[in-house]
């Protein structure tokens, strides 16, 4: 069984979230912003990357929502999904810089928007993410840990 690690942003503007939609699988699907940490890469720094990268928006990090656990059935490939939150005024122009070129376009939607995506969403890690986000789930992103092994 392969094991990933992926980091995914929840952005909020009011009553819209910025989603990206991309090109998965052979198909149209959509997500938070995210991806795969990379090597040497701390969590937070793989958050802020994958923003940037599939939005073009820099955006300061203070807050996670949760870490989740889940094995995809199509493949049984087992995920660690840490998800950070961050709170805009007004949803913000975005400009993907994506290198893999998967991102077809961003967009601010509404919670009952994205969930009548059904099987377009990415995961159900998706929908669970929204609703612990809503719930009022956080913590501070202090509370991740990088621990350099000694020279």
């Amino acid at each position: 069984m392969s094991h990933a690690v992926t980091l995914a942003v929840i952005v909020r503007a009011g009553d819209r979230f910025l989603m990206v939609e991309e090109w998965q699988q052979g198909r149209v699907m959509f997500n938070q912003p995210a991806g795969h940490l990379e090597p040497g890469e701390t969590l937070l720094d793989g958050a802020r990357r994958e923003l940037l990268e599939e939005t073009g928006l820099a955006l300061p990090i203070l807050q996670a929502v949760a870490v989740y656990q889940y094995q995809a059935p199509d493949n049984g490939k087992h995920f660690v999904r840490f998800t950070f939150c961050v709170e805009v005024s007004a949803p913000l122009a975005t400009h993907p810089q994506d290198p893999d070129g998967d991102i077809i376009r961003c967009h601010w939607l509404t919670l009952a928007e994205i969930e009548a995506m059904g099987e377009q969403l990415r995961s159900p890690l998706v929908l669970a993410s929204f609703r612990d986000y809503l719930a009022g789930e956080r913590f501070p992103v202090t509370a991740l840990k990088s621990v350099k092994p000694p020279l």
